[in-house]
């Protein structure tokens, strides 16, 4: 597959999807022919015409979605990837592929690893192809001002030279817009970050202009950086230095007023790969394993059936640096 170029019928689509599948077959085999080239990226030449074209296409998918997506079960939910595109492709090996099965990922795609490009172009491609089945919600890493700083800008500058900030602009427009929230059999609350002292009901979700950059408070930032925590307020200072936290009786509110059963969330990095909080009432996702190449940790994916029953797939730490 020619990935210069990129017809927007579907064959052409395919064609691309099952061509970034390969993405570990390929760095294996020019790992066992150039053992010293493993000291590099594996990247794919995927040109800026393919990434635009890409944006192009999806943006006005996902445009047109709501602030809070409804979903039915079964689906896989995925939590931060952070271009760790190789360890994307093991995860989805083990789940299937759309549209057999239905995915939801939570945000935090872009930034830290080395194939944020790849993990876009994938994502994007099987939106346009299979928007049903893909859904994609927003990070607090889906924002220039955050992935210009955290590893995006420096991929797009140093796969696409001149154009590289065009590229990063044009991906930005699109995870720009991304949808905040899904909500899985009216019982199951999906966000990257956490919940709010702004937030009653979900209405107060849907009331909210999402389009653009993320504010430094209320309650769009909160939904995108709070973080739970085990404390005796209900809502506290965050370690971060922006949003805040929550506790238990927080989140117990929370899901009393609104009905639901469970808040499943993303955004920190778990040794497990996932963690269960407040009597099992809210789930942190995470699924990046061996973070940074050095953290070591297990990374997750939850499991949803049509009963709602959860279980998780893992992929252990690999390569881990012996300190």
């Amino acid at each position: 597959m020619d990935t210069n170029t990129l017809a927007t019928n579907s064959k052409n689509f395919i064609n691309f999807i099952n061509h970034l599948l390969t993405f570990n077959k390929q760095m294996e085999l020019l790992y066992a022919q150039k053992p010293e080239e493993k000291d590099k990226p594996f990247r794919f030449n995927i040109s800026s015409r393919v990434i635009i074209k890409l944006c192009e296409l999806v943006k006005p998918i996902l445009q047109g979605e709501p602030n809070v997506l409804r979903m039915e079960a079964p689906t896989y939910v995925f939590g931060d990837i952070h271009g760790q595109f190789s360890d994307m492709i093991h995860f989805l090996e083990m789940t299937g592929l759309p549209p057999t099965n239905k995915f939801l990922f939570m945000g935090d795609y872009v930034d830290r690893g080395n194939n944020s490009i790849e993990v876009c172009a994938l994502l994007f491609a099987m939106k346009i192809m299979f928007p049903e089945s893909v859904q994609i919600l927003r990070g607090n890493h889906e924002c220039p001002e955050v992935n210009g700083l955290y590893g995006l800008l420096t991929e797009c500058e140093g796969r696409f030279g001149a154009e590289g900030k065009m590229v990063f602009n044009k991906i930005n427009e699109v995870l720009c817009v991304l949808p905040l929230c899904a909500i899985i059999n009216e019982k199951i609350f999906c966000v990257h970050g956490g919940i709010s002292p702004h937030l009653k009901t979900i209405d107060d979700i849907h009331r909210l202009n999402r389009f653009g950059k993320i504010p430094d408070s209320g309650l769009l930032c909160d939904l995108l950086w709070s973080d739970p925590c085990n404390t005796g307020n209900m809502w506290g200072e965050n370690s971060r230095g922006i949003s805040c936290t929550y506790n238990s009786e927080a989140i117990n509110s929370f899901l009393k007023n609104n009905k639901l059963q469970l808040i499943c969330r993303a955004h920190q990095m778990i040794s497990e790969g996932y963690k269960f909080f407040t009597s099992n009432k809210l789930i942190t996702v995470f699924s990046a394993p061996n973070y940074c190449g050095n953290c070591g940790n297990d990374g997750a994916v939850l499991k949803i059936t049509d009963n709602l029953v959860c279980s998780f797939i893992i992929i252990k730490p690999t390569n881990v640096k012996i300190k």
